[in-house]
């Protein structure tokens, strides 16, 4: 009992965070919550890997202006990409240090490096142009959308559970508890949110097809399906690290990767997808 309440008290902390950075007046407290987020993930992700802290401390450096660029670029600001220069400058110092710092593994180091920048500074830097939409409800949906995919998918799989041949594992080897009927009832809740989220106004603005609701069900179902291969993503690189949370950053949640590890590919395609093209 301990434990649920802990995982209910940080779970509420952790969306309250969340909801509120997303619809405050003064987008710095967002700018200022997910970047200090951002530094914490890949601090993290390096961690796992056993990165030593000059090459931390070079990936958050980048991390860091890589969200900077974005944050302003994406406030009206063109001036900010002059800034991606100096990411790249960050990114070609932490590289050109190996030949000074005499590592058994240098091409370790550069991996971990590329890495981090793909897997964790690259989706929460894009998350500014989420949320420097007219609709900043849009990006609260997708966040919506992937916590009403975990819950959905969790009811549903276990109901299934309970019958005889009725749980099929996805991929046993990388998520024991993850089934197909599992994802199939997540994706059936996201559907709903994207019907629900079309008459609350919170997709307005989507137009990857000519059909608003359309546009809405097919936001929902995006995210669901990339949601879910990031969370799988992620289990897989635990997996190999022998690992089963990330960090005990969050109680009774793990690290700030485990929390944020479905954001991994839904919000780069996203973007892609319905804002970009």
């Amino acid at each position: 009992m301990n434990n649920f309440i802990q995982r209910t008290l940080s779970a509420i902390v952790y969306a309250g965070i969340v909801i509120a950075t997303i619809l405050a007046d003064n987008p710095f407290y967002f700018g200022a919550v997910f970047m200090i987020i951002t530094l914490l993930a890949i601090r993290e992700h390096h961690k796992l890997l056993g990165a030593s802290i000059k090459s931390t401390s070079y990936a958050m450096a980048a991390g860091v202006l890589l969200f900077t660029c974005t944050f302003f670029y994406f406030a009206g600001f063109p001036q900010a990409k002059w800034l991606f220069f100096g990411y790249l400058g960050t990114l070609i110092v932490a590289i050109i240090q190996e030949l000074f710092d005499a590592q058994k593994d240098p091409i370790r180091s550069w991996g971990n490096l590329c890495n981090s920048q793909i897997m964790v500074a690259l989706p929460f830097a894009l998350m500014n142009g989420l949320f420097f939409l007219d609709n900043k409800f849009l990006l609260l949906a997708l966040f919506a959308i992937i916590w009403i995919n975990d819950s959905g998918a969790y009811i549903v799989g276990s109901l299934m559970s309970k019958r005889k041949g009725g749980n099929h594992k996805m991929f046993p080897r990388v998520s024991p508890a993850k089934s197909w009927e599992g994802l199939i009832g997540g994706l059936i809740f996201d559907l709903a949110a994207g019907y629900l989220f079309y008459h609350l106004s919170w997709t307005a603005g989507l137009s990857l097809t000519a059909y608003p609701l359309l546009d809405s069900m097919l936001f929902a179902l995006t995210i669901g399906i990339f949601g879910t291969l990031g969370d799988l993503i992620e289990s897989l690189f635990k997996r190999t690290l022998g690992v089963k949370d990330s960090g005990k950053f969050l109680p009774g949640h793990g690290g700030i990767l485990d929390r944020f590890d479905s954001l991994l590919l839904a919000v780069p395609v996203t973007y892609l997808l319905f804002v970009y093209l």
